[in-house]
């Protein structure tokens, strides 16, 4: 018989999950280049029970780029105004998990985004999702392409928050 460190059992437990699903498409306004804007309606929160539990955030963004074909978007995960799951700092490159470039309006982009985050709190934590684009004055288009023909896509966006006991 072995014995079990006390201390360990139920760590890795999923303790709460938290979704939100996305299914209405909207535009999201980026008037300075590289300024990241709050994507409204794409955010969730959770209230981790221990300062030891972790986060895990998942998601799927349905985008289609920037006004303009051509024109790059990039897209980032706070947790509340801390950005997760970004590269370090490398010149004046942007930060973000992910770039969205389509140059055709007819076509759409799923992203994906997986982290495992550890916010070292028991108050209520907002993930949001944020966008900039490459050059000033463009229109993101959430979960809906800009093009107008019957083939073009309509997208859901989720995300989900799992907190994993620490």
């Amino acid at each position: 018989l072995k014995r079990v460190d006390a201390s360990l059992v139920g760590r890795g437990k999923i303790l709460q999950v938290v979704s939100t699903q996305i299914t209405a498409s909207s535009t999201v306004s980026v008037s300075t280049a590289g300024t990241f804007v709050d994507v409204s309606g794409f955010s969730a929160d959770i209230t981790p029970s221990a300062t030891s539990s972790k986060i895990i955030v998942s998601a799927m963004i349905g985008t289609c780029a920037a006004t303009a074909g051509g024109h790059r978007t990039y897209f980032k995960f706070l947790r509340e105004s801390t950005a997760i799951g970004i590269g370090d700092a490398s010149g004046s490159r942007y930060r973000s998990f992910s770039e969205d470039y389509v140059n055709d309006t007819n076509k759409a982009s799923t992203l994906p985004f997986l982290w495992y985050d550890s916010p070292s709190s028991t108050s209520e934590q907002t993930y949001k999702l944020q966008v900039t684009a490459n050059q000033n004055s463009q229109t993101v288009h959430m979960n809906k392409v800009v093009g107008t023909a019957d083939d073009c896509p309509v997208l859901a966006s989720q995300i989900i928050l799992m907190e994993v006991a620490g």
